[in-house]
């Protein structure tokens, strides 16, 4: 007859394995194996016996909560297997989520260095020229550029040596010593003045200068090359249009707050009195802060034109006005001329008194 197979472990196995092989006196009763107390007996070929209270008795893991396997309660909280299936279920819903984010992670990291290896960057070059455009000295080619104009500009076949050899610190070696004028007529520069730069790299830009000569008006655009603080005029200057008249733009006339115009126009008219007669202690009485001026007796106030208020706020607007200023003459026996200027100024009112705050020129169109 087979042996059954032992599956458990510890005394207990061992206790049935000397049961069923059977000992020296042939058969053994629960109460050798089991300790008094234990129910029945087991021969060699008998049923296994049914545990008890014993020395050895073990829970059954599986059963119910609080049972011990003998019917008895275990305590609440006690070890042996899972209580439930809500417990499996919320520990697979957390290894989903933890592998799902570290899916995402890695499919991140290797992208993200792919994609900036293999795709082509559009920006890159673009970002680098703009970089080595910023490299080239602007202010200090404006001033050689502006300098030699000051030269070029100014020709007379009767001083024509002199504009050589003037030229000669601004024109690269082998060009031409007049740099391209044929040695006739006269040219006369009256005003010139920087209008911009256009750096092409960081060794080569335009400069623009906006320059007059007897009665036309032109730019002229100047090559210049810079490297490591020196510079030359890299090649002839080229003649362009003065900038075209641009036409101002239609807008509606503000709504007029007339009362508190007619209510500015004697706080105003001593402001400006003593604005272009620089006279501080009178403009602390019409003036909110002491930065303001005033133009230190340069010109005279001779009337307030027009005061524009929009409506607002009852403490504080931002209004325009119109004043006319005489000019002394050069000659102090002369007629004084007189100017008409638009100024935007911030007033305020304390304790019933309107005072100006700031004073700037105006971007109203003439005529607004």
């Amino acid at each position: 007859m087979a042996r059954r197979p032992a599956v458990r472990h510890g005394p207990q196995t061992a206790a049935h394995d000397r049961v069923e092989s059977g000992g020296p006196e042939g058969s053994s009763s629960m109460s050798d194996i089991y300790g008094p107390g234990a129910r029945g007996s087991v021969s060699r070929t008998g049923a296994a016996p049914e545990p008890s209270a014993g020395p050895y008795a073990l829970a059954d893991p599986w059963g119910p909560d609080g049972d011990d396997g003998r019917g008895g309660k275990k305590p609440r909280g006690s070890g042996g297997g899972w209580s439930g299936a809500g417990g499996r279920w919320w520990v697979w819903v957390g290894r989903a989520i933890l592998w799902a984010f570290i899916v995402v992670v890695l499919v991140n990291g290797i992208r993200a260095p792919f994609q900036r290896f293999t795709s082509p960057n559009a920006s890159g070059p673009a970002r680098t020229a703009t970089d080595k455009r910023s490299q080239f000295p602007s202010a200090a080619a404006s001033a050689y550029a502006l300098q030699f104009t000051g030269v070029y500009l100014n020709y007379d076949q009767r001083t024509a040596a002199d504009r050589e050899k003037q030229l000669q610190s601004f024109l690269p070696d082998g060009a031409d010593a007049q740099f391209g004028w044929n040695g006739a007529g006269q040219l006369r520069l009256q005003s010139v003045q920087v209008a911009g730069v256009d750096p092409r790299d960081a060794n080569n830009a335009i400069v623009t200068l906006l320059a007059k000569t007897q009665s036309t008006w032109f730019q002229l655009a100047v090559p210049v090359y810079a490297k490591d603080g020196a510079m030359v005029v890299s090649g002839r200057p080229a003649l362009l249009p003065a900038p075209a008249r641009a036409a101002l733009p239609q807008t509606g006339n503000p709504e007029r707050d007339t009362a508190l115009e007619g209510e500015l126009q004697q706080p105003l008219e001593g402001f400006f009195k003593a604005y272009g007669s620089g006279d501080t202690v009178a403009l602390s009485r019409f003036s909110d802060r002491s930065s303001i001026t005033g133009l230190g007796g340069s010109v005279a106030f001779a009337r307030l034109r027009e005061i524009i208020a929009p409506t607002g706020g009852a403490n504080e607007r931002a209004i325009t006005a119109t004043v006319d200023w005489q000019i002394p003459p050069a000659d102090p026996k002369g007629q004084a001329g007189e100017l008409e200027q638009t100024y935007e100024l911030t007033v305020v009112k304390k304790d019933g008194t309107w005072y100006v705050r700031d004073l700037n020129g105006s971007t109203q169109p003439t005529g607004s």
